[in-house]
């Protein structure tokens, strides 16, 4: 019998043209990433665009462009406004935690540098000039604001890069809401007649979890910004605005940003409280909050987690992030929900097949 069947020489075509659409992923991510993003917020404004293109004027109906359009404004006006609600706070307690870094030093000289010197032999004397010299020795640099101006001077690409993205997606996010319901039936056109049933009902699966996913998740921020604020002002933390927003923000990156919120609560509850109180008033807040969106909020308003191990969830944050930067590291977790899918169905497809079956010989 000759190895070249049919069955096989499609196999290795396949095979083929999946390795060269991988290889054409990774070169072009940088141009793909816009469009990423773009229809992952499609997901969360096309009900909307969908109600506005319903109503009527009268006798004429709203055309769908109008509703794409309000939909971008909407989302613009409210990006914009939480950067004027947060900067100004920022700005303001960022100054008056500058103020307290000299008590930080204080405590920094009482408590740990005598473990330093009695546990490990080092003295120091902990002051600004030693945090500056810290810096500069872990960095590789000599002064650290003087190199941040240097890549600022040389980093005129990236901040062309920053402002066509900001350009590019609401243009790609606008064709994206106006022709969305004609994508899917184009798409599908294309597709052998023989596989339509099933790539069909893969997208449709695709479709329902990230929808269910993407909406439950900004709820689930929103209940979270508001309780960690809630909680860290009842703590008496002067921060707990910006803090609480920035933690419920960035919780949609698994385990980066609930770690990243931690330490900004940690740093303000060193800086401001000179005893440990802050420092257990935060543990509980954030162990209170992390049981609340692992057990309570995630659960009901998501759903079951999308089904990916946790040690698959950081070795997707870390994939994606290596491929498209820190729009990777935002995209990853939907897109690994999409990719869930296919494994799923290619799983099944396997373990059904012939060669999985075949008895040994």
């Amino acid at each position: 019998m000759s190895w070249f069947t049919e069955d096989r020489l499609q196999t290795v075509v396949w095979a083929c043209i999946a390795l060269a659409l991988a290889v054409l992923l990774y070169v072009l991510a940088p141009v793909l990433a816009p469009f990423a993003l773009a229809a992952m917020l499609a997901f969360l404004l096309l009900p909307g665009v969908d109600w506005i293109a319903a109503r009527r004027l009268g006798k004429f109906a709203i055309p769908r462009w109008v509703g794409a359009l309000a939909m971008i404004l909407l989302l613009a006006l409210l990006a914009l406004g939480l950067l004027l609600i947060l900067i100004p706070i920022l700005q303001r307690e960022g100054a008056a935690l500058q103020a307290q870094f000299p008590l930080l030093f204080t405590k920094l000289n009482a408590n740990v540098a005598p473990a330093l010197r009695e546990w490990f032999g080092i003295n120091v004397q902990f002051n600004g000039q030693t945090l500056r010299d810290l810096l500069s020795e872990n960095l590789g640099a000599g002064d650290v604001i003087s190199n941040l101006l240097v890549h600022i001077r040389s980093g005129g690409a990236a901040v062309l890069g920053v402002i066509g993205l900001l350009v590019l997606v609401p243009v790609v996010l606008f064709y994206v809401l106006l022709d969305w319901h004609e994508l899917r039936p184009r798409l599908a056109s294309v597709i052998p007649l023989r596989w339509q049933t099933v790539v069909t009902g893969m997208l449709n699966e695709i479709d329902t979890l990230l929808a269910q996913f993407l909406r439950g998740q900004l709820t689930v921020m929103f209940i979270l910004a508001v309780y960690y604020s809630a909680a860290l002002a009842v703590a008496g933390f002067q921060t707990a605005l910006p803090i609480g927003i920035l933690t419920g923000l960035l919780i949609f990156i698994p385990y980066v940003g609930f770690a990243i919120g931690l330490l900004l609560a940690l740093l303000a509850a060193a800086l401001q409280f000179s005893s440990w109180n802050g420092l257990i008033a935060v543990a509980i807040i954030y162990g209170a909050g992390q049981a609340l969106e692992s057990f309570v909020l995630t659960p009901r308003l998501v759903g079951e987690r999308i089904g990916l191990h946790p040690l698959a969830v950081i070795f997707a944050l870390l994939a994606f992030g290596q491929i498209f930067g820190f729009l990777g590291v935002l995209l990853a977790l939907p897109a690994s929900a999409a990719l869930l899918v296919g494994l799923k169905r290619l799983k099944s497809a396997y373990l059904a097949s012939a060669f999985y079956n075949a008895p040994e010989p």
